[in-house]
């Protein structure tokens, strides 16, 4: 069918790559380009003998739009994955776009020297796609990513309109450290440590970091104590979905790790500001990253469950209506079959399912969409195909 060119070999990067060797009749052959080549080269040694897809390995600096140029001309991919760091979307956009090469992504851009994540960006892009004749899709993860399709799946089967959203994360898993993050620790502390935010009537409410708690009873992992924070898909969706007038996400933390957190907050070590030490200058946070454990190392040690989903209220038939969708992945099942914990395998498998949808032409647009303005049946079928099969609750408990 195709070749895909995937930037990064970190633990998502890992488990997409996992399951497009699983998908091997869409991706005939797959580059891993990386700026650490040893990492792609261990995959490929691992992967190549138990599948028909060809794997090439490369060393890339995704910082670099020339680099990464030359690379996509020389292998000539049907479709960009893009797995490196959030800070990178934007040259490796470039490059797609000197190529006329399509892009996929599973986060949006935020700029090195703070912690705003938002479209603008990366929707400044679209005339410029759409003229190239291109495809960029953005946020093909989980949070952001299956709960856009989520949305647009309840927008086209269960309601007339939707009024409210709230988008919940739960993680139910337990890695043994007293103190770690599931995926990049600099992006994690960055996410957590920013205000929280939510869209009301069009417009954003800011909050404090962490200042509106909820607790909720997640089916398959129990009761959790989750946070209201800032997300990106909230931008897109309040657009996109007809009706909105208030859309939230919430995160589950355990007590445990919220009093580190604080701790490392109050010492300076979560900040981004560079500081001078013996001669050098180092960033806090890129510091505490190389002394926290490699979340890619959770993957033996964590058991638990995750639960991510989407509760919809809203009007079918001009009746009031709540749908919960959403889906529970055992972390130690992503463990035996791929190698990486729920977290990695959450976000591995919609990137490679994104990847697929614009390779075989399924989702086919110019310009530069989020997930949830495209079709989201034939994604839905293969969420349940390839590992992250979705529940309905047609009466939740709804969060007040």
């Amino acid at each position: 069918m195709g070749k895909c060119m995937i930037i990064g070999c970190g633990g998502v990067a890992s488990v997409a790559i996992h399951k497009c060797c699983q998908n091997s009749e869409v991706f005939e052959s797959i580059m891993i380009a990386s700026r650490t080549k040893s990492k792609c080269d261990a995959l490929k040694e691992k992967l190549q003998p138990t599948t028909k897809t060809v794997i090439e390995t490369a060393k890339v600096n995704a910082d670099n739009v020339d680099e990464l140029v030359a690379l996509i001309n020389s292998y000539k991919p049907d479709v960009v994955l893009n797995l490196a760091l959030p800070y990178q979307d934007l040259t490796i956009m470039d490059a797609c776009l000197a190529t006329k090469t399509h892009y996929v992504d599973t986060a949006n851009y935020e700029p090195l020297d703070t912690a705003k994540f938002e479209y603008k960006w990366q929707w400044a892009y679209r005339e410029r796609f759409e003229k190239a004749g291109i495809t960029a899709l953005l946020g093909s993860g989980f949070d952001p990513g299956v709960t856009g399709v989520f949305s647009a799946y309840a927008m086209k089967h269960e309601f007339d309109e939707i009024n409210y959203i709230d988008i919940l994360d739960c993680n139910g898993g337990d890695h043994g450290y007293p103190f770690a993050t599931n995926f990049n620790p600099e992006i994690n502390i960055r996410e957590v440590s920013a205000k929280g935010s939510y869209i009301e009537d069009g417009k954003w409410v800011e909050t404090e970091p962490m200042e509106i708690k909820r607790v909720y009873n997640f089916k398959g992992v129990g009761e959790k104590d989750m946070y209201l924070l800032h997300h990106e898909e909230l931008e897109s969706l309040a657009l996109n979905i007809k009706g909105i007038k208030r859309i939230r996400f919430f995160m589950t933390f355990g007590q445990s790790y919220l009093t580190h957190l604080k701790c490392l907050e109050n010492v300076g070590m979560t900040s981004i500001e560079p500081i001078m030490y013996e001669g050098k200058e180092i960033v806090p946070l890129q510091f505490l990253k190389a002394v926290l454990p490699d979340p890619a190392s959770l993957g033996p040690r964590t058991v638990g469950k995750t639960n991510i989903g989407c509760i919809f209220r809203g009007k079918k038939d001009g009746k009031d209506k709540n749908y919960y969708l959403y889906n529970i992945c055992d972390h130690q099942e992503c463990y035996r079959e791929v190698g990486s914990q729920a977290i990695s395998y959450t976000t591995g498998v919609p990137a490679m399912i994104g990847a697929m949808m614009i390779m075989t032409g399924t989702w086919k647009k110019a310009g530069v969409y989020n997930i949830e303005e495209f079709d989201p049946d034939p994604f839905m079928e293969a969420l349940n195909k390839w590992g992250l099969p979705w529940e309905e609750d047609f009466d939740p408990t709804l969060v007040d």
